[in-house]
């Protein structure tokens, strides 16, 4: 089971009460009066900028048919996206709303399918590479390198956790030999990609995209990433990267394409095996 995550929470309570509301075909007015909730009070909790209180929530639950013990999920969820603070939130100056509810999200997740093209994925990104990486984002400030490489390595405790996220990273060959940061800077990133392969095989999985894959460009430099999580109330998400932001995909016809688009990726790629075979070889020389 992933770590619980207060973000997670906060989105599974919106999207449950979501369907509550749609499946039990009652008139909005009529719930609004029985339970004394205000119309801006009811669109905040709708839109999900706010959760209703333990007794609000009950009484939502009973207007819409739920038993006591699906009440008591509820304000279960209620608990942990207000009671907990995640790692995330301690760095208001510094990371963007968008960006604090991404991290909410990944870390709360149970497993990542990611695609990049020419970059090693920043969930395996070394300390070094990931410092070229950072100090070159002109929406960065220089005195600000150290903070973002320190949530970048927050990021990654996810990898190693008891309850270690399972990831899947598929990108192209061009980013075993890109020199980023340097030779030295690129083999120390190899050889910690090898470790992470041979220490975590049942939860990390890399894929290479051979330079003889026929169609091993056609996403061309695209990144995005897949979440998926434990609880049957939530489906997958997207999270689509450019060299400026990061945005989640909810839409679910969107995610369908990213879904079949990392299908796809897979098909062009090489095996697990051979790709620790090929990060193998380029750091040998």
């Amino acid at each position: 089971m992933a770590p619980t995550s207060p973000t997670v929470a906060k989105w599974e309570l919106k999207l449950r009460l979501g369907r509550l509301r749609g499946e039990s075909g009652l008139d909005d007015a009529d719930v609004m009066r029985s339970v004394g909730i205000s119309r801006p009070y009811w669109s905040q909790i709708f839109n999900g900028s706010r959760i209703p209180t333990d007794d609000k929530l009950r009484e939502l639950g009973k207007a819409y048919g739920c038993g006591h013990d699906e009440q008591d999920e509820l304000v279960a969820l209620r608990a942990i996206a207000t009671e907990k603070r995640g790692w995330w939130n301690k760095y208001p100056a510094l990371i963007r709303p968008e960006m604090q509810r991404l991290y909410g999200l990944e870390f709360g997740a149970h497993s990542i399918r990611c695609y990049n093209s020419l970059l090693i994925p920043g969930l395996l990104q070394s300390e070094g590479y990931a410092r070229t990486i950072i100090a070159a984002n002109t929406n960065i400030r220089p005195f600000e390198v150290d903070q973002h490489i320190a949530v970048r390595m927050q990021r990654q405790s996810r990898l190693t956790d008891a309850d270690p996220l399972h990831l899947t990273a598929v990108f192209s060959q061009a980013a075993l030999m890109q020199q980023t940061g340097g030779p030295d800077v690129l083999r120390e990133q190899l050889l910690h990609l090898v470790s992470l392969i041979e220490e975590h095989p049942d939860t990390i999985e890399i894929r290479i995209i051979p330079f003889t894959a026929a169609e091993g460009t056609a996403l061309g430099g695209s990144t995005f990433h897949l979440l998926d999580f434990d609880s049957p109330q939530l489906p997958t998400l997207g999270w689509s990267e450019t060299p400026t932001r990061a945005d989640i995909v909810e839409d679910e016809s969107e995610v369908n394409r990213l879904v079949y688009a990392f299908a796809q990726t897979l098909t062009q790629s090489l095996s697990a095996a051979e790709s620790l075979a090929l990060i193998k070889e380029f750091v040998r020389g």
